[in-house]
């Protein structure tokens, strides 16, 4: 036999061999590993390898087989394509449509509502309740001065760049990935407001420090231009801002009773103590403590108390104010 033959029929066998395993692997791939299949959840990591994707499948009966998943992936150059997230497979799905989903990032999510003026600390707890994030490692991730830099957040923190809003996020997914998902919502919504910051006179971090200010200080929303009125001509008149918010930020493990000596006690966040606003936001703000700052109400008020109802009396001397102290703290002890 010419080796011109056997040249020719070895290929003719390659060639039969590769229609084979082609047709094998189609078929594998449009054909469930079971006719009922209860959905199951698989949570892909960021960095996982299909092949540690695969072999989990396989494991849990949800494909056939690990090795005809590889390898289809391999033709159709799918490996480097799959999106880490939390996903529901099952048995019935053929490998085909797993894959589909897989690259698409067809991922279950989960709502998660982060309420204005969480501090940073509060919004990690949430998430990791959620099992969305590692605690320590999200708060970690939120003072690393090299993505403070690459996000373009002005503070040592990204305590006040976190917007709060309703996000939909998938287990599996970084906390790297989420923050970045928080403060492009940040930018989506502060970065207009670019030149008002300008005419204002202000910076971006003394916009968002002093909305920190304004966020705990009312939840009322017809009286935020007003608090933040105060405060800015307090500033303006070199007063102390005296606000009982920064100070109950600057407590280590605050147990919810600010005392005469926490108000007197010198930290960096005490503005009993220190003039001017302190060194970063103390909360995450919303949109709107945000615009109060930047549209604040024209008036001459420098002092505020609360009425015991969420809402406050301002003064605009230092006689009145007294005078609305002694009648509401007469009114609350009435009430007690």
């Amino acid at each position: 036999m010419s080796r011109k033959r056997v040249l020719t029929i070895l290929v003719g066998v390659v060639f039969l061999v590769f229609i084979f395993l082609s047709l094998g692997v189609g078929l594998f791939m449009i054909s469930p590993a079971g006719r009922e299949g209860r959905d199951q959840v698989i949570v892909i990591k960021e960095g996982q390898t299909l092949r540690e994707v695969a072999h989990e499948l396989e494991e849990k009966a949800i494909i056939s087989s690990k090795t005809l998943f590889l390898l289809w992936a391999k033709i159709m150059g799918y490996g480097r394509q799959i999106k880490s997230g939390e996903y529901a497979l099952n048995s019935a799905m053929p490998p085909v449509r797993i894959f589909e989903k897989l690259t698409k990032g067809m991922i279950l999510t989960h709502p998660v509502t982060i309420p204005e003026g969480f501090t940073r600390e509060q919004i990690a707890r949430l998430l990791a309740v959620k099992g969305l994030v590692e605690e320590d490692r999200f708060l970690g991730l939120t003072n690393a001065p090299s993505l403070l830099e690459r996000l373009g957040i002005p503070g040592p923190t990204m305590e006040g760049y976190l917007y709060p809003d309703t996000y939909h996020f998938g287990r599996g997914i970084s906390e790297l990935s989420i923050i970045e998902t928080m403060v492009k919502r940040f930018w989506q919504l502060v970065g207009p407001l670019k030149r008002r910051t300008e005419e204002a006179g202000m910076t971006l971090k003394d916009v968002i420090t002093l909305a920190s200010i304004v966020e705990k200080e009312t939840g009322l929303g017809q009286e935020r231009p007003i608090i933040a009125s105060v405060f800015l001509n307090r500033l303006k008149k070199g007063m102390r801002l005296e606000s009982d918010p920064t100070v109950i930020y600057g407590i280590e493990n605050f147990n919810g009773n600010l005392t005469r000596k926490d108000l007197a006690r010198r930290t960096p966040y005490n503005t009993y103590v220190v003039k001017g606003l302190p060194p970063g936001p103390i909360a995450n703000p919303g949109l709107e403590s945000i615009m109060a700052v930047l549209y604040p109400a024209d008036t001459d008020y420098l002092y505020f108390v609360s009425r015991n109802d969420g809402s406050h009396h301002f003064s605009k001397t230092l006689a009145g104010h007294n005078r609305a102290v002694r009648l509401y703290q007469k009114k609350r002890k009435a009430q007690q």
